[in-house]
């Protein structure tokens, strides 16, 4: 007797997560070329915009090439088979920024929350079920909270109308043994799919949404070639294949994921994302992976150690949004160094 495989639905970052590795400044003929490349290989969800979602554009965290209009017209004009989905983080996003994405085609909108603030949500997943697009929810920074909390906080979006929710491995601070305690908590108060998102700074990220899968996960979030902040997210072409090998059907056609991996790697990034030694402290101190840029240089500006800065910021807690707090942790930093 053959078993059937298990399904899991592939969702795919790389035009909104793969911005912070190039300062958001993808322009519209990569998107549009990225973007078919993953609808021919049937990749069920393609997320795009700001790397930090709808409406983050701003000074403080980085300005985006194109607008989210552009970024949305031209991603929904290139997708014939994919769903378009959007995130957004209630703060830099809105409602009007909600239904502007809907209206401009978006089928899937994720709501981000810091790990212990899923109260955020509540106000955001009503509206999208109104709008009747699918709701998802995700915990930012989870490895900041307990499995118990994180698995609350997922029941409380999922009795809002969240109908997937899930947690962003945000710092690449997981190890598997933490992501299936997490996701099993889940999965167990949820009642809707489980989703996770990784990062590799420990070098774990595939190994970690496998882990997911395994404990219960039905969402997994992939990056061509890894692309995504400090050194990358889950690796898309490989999570999948492993997945396929283990008996996980995701309806995607490899051959054709292997070509928009190519796409991604020549048209949208200087290179693949390495575990260098910065991105590998920041995933043991437990820092936002999207800190790096900034990180390097404020600690050049400063003349500090930025390893040293990854780790005091890790101390203070630090979480995105809080980027004006890099320059006075290596103040900070400066002036005891010189006392």
């Amino acid at each position: 007797m053959t078993s059937t495989p298990s399904p899991v639905v592939i969702y795919d970052p790389t035009l909104r997560d793969g911005h912070h590795a190039v300062r958001h400044q993808l322009d519209a003929a990569q998107l549009r070329a990225y973007a078919a490349a993953a609808d021919a290989a049937g990749i069920p969800v393609v997320e795009v915009g700001h790397g930090n979602g709808l409406g983050a554009s701003s000074l403080q965290i980085g300005q985006a090439r194109l607008s989210d209009d552009e970024m949305l017209t031209t991603v929904r004009d290139a997708l014939t088979r994919s769903r378009m989905a959007v995130f957004m983080v209630p703060g830099w996003g809105t409602s009007n920024d909600l239904r502007n994405a809907v209206a401009r085609g978006a089928d899937v909108a994720r709501i981000g929350a810091h790990c212990t603030e899923a109260d955020i949500t509540e106000r955001h997943l009503g509206e999208l079920r109104e709008m009747e697009v699918e709701a998802q929810a995700v915990l930012l920074m989870s490895h900041m909270a307990s499995p118990a909390q994180l698995a609350e906080q997922c029941a409380l979006m999922a009795r809002w109308g969240a109908q997937a929710v899930g947690i962003m491995d945000s710092a690449g601070h997981y190890l598997p043994a933490d992501v299936s305690e997490r996701i099993s908590a889940i999965t167990a108060a949820a009642g809707v799919p489980v989703i996770f998102h990784g990062h590799n700074n420990l070098g774990m990220a595939v190994a970690n949404s496998v882990t997911a899968a395994t404990a219960g996960a039905t969402v997994i979030d992939g990056c061509a070639r890894g692309f995504g902040a400090g050194a990358g997210n889950t690796q898309l072409e490989v999570v999948v294949a492993v997945l396929e090998r283990l008996g996980y059907a995701t309806g995607i056609n490899f051959k054709a994921l292997l070509h928009a991996a190519d796409i991604a790697h020549e048209q949208l990034m200087p290179a693949p994302p390495i575990t260098d030694s910065v991105s590998l402290v920041s995933g043991l101190a437990g820092v936002f992976s999207g800190f790096k840029k900034p990180v390097l240089a404020i600690a050049e500006r400063e003349a500090v150690d930025p390893i040293d800065l990854f780790f005091a910021l890790g101390q203070r807690g630090v979480v995105a949004g809080q980027e004006d707090l890099i320059a006075e942790t290596a103040r900070q930093l400066k002036t005891r160094a010189g006392s």
